[in-house]
């Protein structure tokens, strides 16, 4: 694994990998045993796009393993005033040991990593959000113990979340399951991925998604760049809440993760948000050791 791009990118066993070393990680931070393996390197994190969760526990993770972070916004930097993403790789590239970038266009990260010479990652763009769903799985992955054989359910947008979720639960042997409104579908290069495995559903219909669900995902219904759209988007996605009588479809213990932040009362009611909080913000928690796992995999030589 040179990079992390996208989850397209990644094979079953290096999912695995870092999960697990994930989880080792975690353990450590929680009995106090320190690991600063990357002790000298440093990161510089790009905002194009503005983050809670992303920007905490990438400087945070970056501290407990050692390492340098630098933040750095578009106002920041020259690519802000036009500056071609292939010079400013290839600029950084010679100051830095890692790249973590989140924006929008999926080709601006690729494009990094094709000029520059170290490793990016890819902290969401609008077509993938590799970094949350690695801390979903392995969220779930620590209730269940297992991956493989689970069904995950997955009503809302088909933006970076539905791409990347398709994408990492079928590669780790899990039934997925989609719903969608018609004309907000996953991206079809993620759909033509999937129609390659029987154990993958979609449709429009949530109730036919969210049937005998181990795991229920939302997300919100106006992603960042699409907030103009939220009034048509709030009638369109009405049907697609995730709330008490969807959830008496799903498994009697399912859980709920959502990536957040979460708007309750659309995607996701207050009542069912409460009942599975201790899960989601386990889920928030895990984006910490989830992105730590991919720096040390990247950066330890």
């Amino acid at each position: 694994m040179k990079h992390l791009l996208k989850m397209l990118d990644l094979s079953k066993e290096e999912i695995l990998s870092i999960l697990n070393l994930a989880d080792q990680l975690k353990y450590e931070k929680k009995h106090g045993i320190e690991h600063a393996v990357l002790k000298g390197k440093s990161i510089g994190l790009i905002f194009q796009k503005s983050s809670t969760r992303t920007r905490v526990s990438f400087e945070t993770g970056a501290y407990q393993l050692g390492m340098q972070s630098l933040f750095l916004s578009s106002r920041d930097l020259q690519i802000g005033r036009g500056e071609p993403i292939q010079d400013t790789a290839r600029v950084l590239s010679r100051y830095l040991d890692c790249i973590m970038i989140r924006t929008f266009d999926q080709k601006e990260v690729e494009d990094l990593a094709a000029f520059g010479s170290i490793p990016v990652i890819n902290g969401l763009t609008d077509f993938s959000h590799p970094c949350q769903v690695l801390a979903d799985l392995m969220t779930i992955r620590e209730k269940y113990s297992v991956l493989e054989g689970l069904k995950m359910c997955y009503i809302g947008d088909g933006y970076n979340m539905a791409n990347s979720l398709i994408v990492g639960g079928l590669k780790t042997g899990m039934q997925v399951s989609v719903a969608t409104p018609q004309g907000y579908e996953p991206d079809p290069q993620v759909m033509d991925f999937a129609k390659q495995h029987d154990c993958f559903q979609f449709t429009h219909e949530p109730s036919a998604a969210i049937k005998d669900a181990d795991v229920v995902i939302t997300d919100t219904w106006a992603s960042m760049g699409v907030e103009d759209e939220k009034e048509v988007r709030q009638k369109v996605f009405a049907p697609y809440q995730v709330n008490k009588e969807l959830m008496q479809l799903a498994k009697p213990h399912a859980m709920v993760q959502h990536c957040l932040p979460a708007y309750r009362g659309q995607e996701i009611t207050e009542e069912i948000f409460e009942a599975h909080a201790d899960e989601i913000f386990e889920e928030a928690e895990n984006r910490l050791h989830a992105q730590k796992a991919v720096m040390v995999k990247l950066l330890q030589k």
